[in-house]
């Protein structure tokens, strides 16, 4: 890859998605959901989170990507993606290995921060990735870390390919955030912590989007998208 100097006081925000298939994802909510429901679901998660990083281009120096996997598969999110939003193809198989691959693969184009994050948090106020630019952006080299109240990590950013972040994690586990600021301190790289928020990858925490949903909140971010199937859905949660 050839870096580009204009890309270096920019922050490329990234999310890792996977193909919104029929029976790939979303397993967990399947049932009360049917496998078409769960991977509409899916995909009107990754058009809010999408939508929701270009919001946050307009208060900060943000470019949007999106790290999809597995292979081969870019042409699924054709039509939920909107123009502005780049695609970056997975070069390996494995959560950690396509983190750090994409976190390195943004930096290598020239950016001067990387950040991810998930295809599970479609609410995410929007201040959240304005405030990882923001401090990605200071001088000296830093980890930010947005913990997931699952115990992992809704987004992680960084100045500089630390593949050592994503190295002896138990993904999909409550001990990826804590494991994850052990490698930060290992390594000696400083970390800001943003304030937590939730996932959305079984059936209480589908619940609590609803909730979300039918109750005023300034603060979160309107996932449109999401909203619209959650209302189809709801007597059955």
């Amino acid at each position: 890859m050839t870096a580009d100097p204009a890309l270096a006081e920019r922050c490329a925000i990234a999310v890792m998605a996977k193909a919104p298939r029929r029976g790939e994802v979303k397993t967990r909510l399947v049932p009360p959901l049917s496998a078409e429901e769960a991977a509409a679901l899916s995909g009107a998660f990754i058009r809010d989170i999408a939508e929701n990083i270009l919001d946050a281009a307009g208060a900060a120096p943000i470019d949007g990507w999106i790290a999809y996997s597995p292979p081969g598969s870019e042409a699924a999110f054709a039509a939920l993606l909107p123009p502005a939003i780049r695609r970056l193809p997975p070069r390996r198989v494995g959560l950690g290995a396509n983190l750090s691959d994409a976190a390195a693969d943004l930096l290598a184009l020239g950016y001067g921060a990387a950040c991810l994050v998930n295809a599970d948090s479609p609410t995410l106020p929007t201040m959240r990735l304005v405030e990882a630019a923001r401090a990605l952006a200071l001088p000296g080299d830093c980890c930010v870390l947005g913990p997931a109240d699952d115990g992992g990590y809704y987004l992680i950013g960084v100045k500089r390919p630390h593949h050592r972040l994503f190295e002896e994690i138990d993904w999909s586990t409550d001990r990826v955030f804590r494991q994850t600021l052990d490698r930060a301190a290992e390594i000696g790289l400083p970390t800001v912590v943003l304030s937590s928020w939730y996932d959305i990858d079984d059936l209480a925490s589908l619940r609590q989007l609803a909730c979300d949903f039918a109750a005023p909140n300034v603060s979160r971010y309107a996932a449109s998208h999401t909203a619209a199937v959650v209302r189809r859905i709801a007597g059955r949660l």
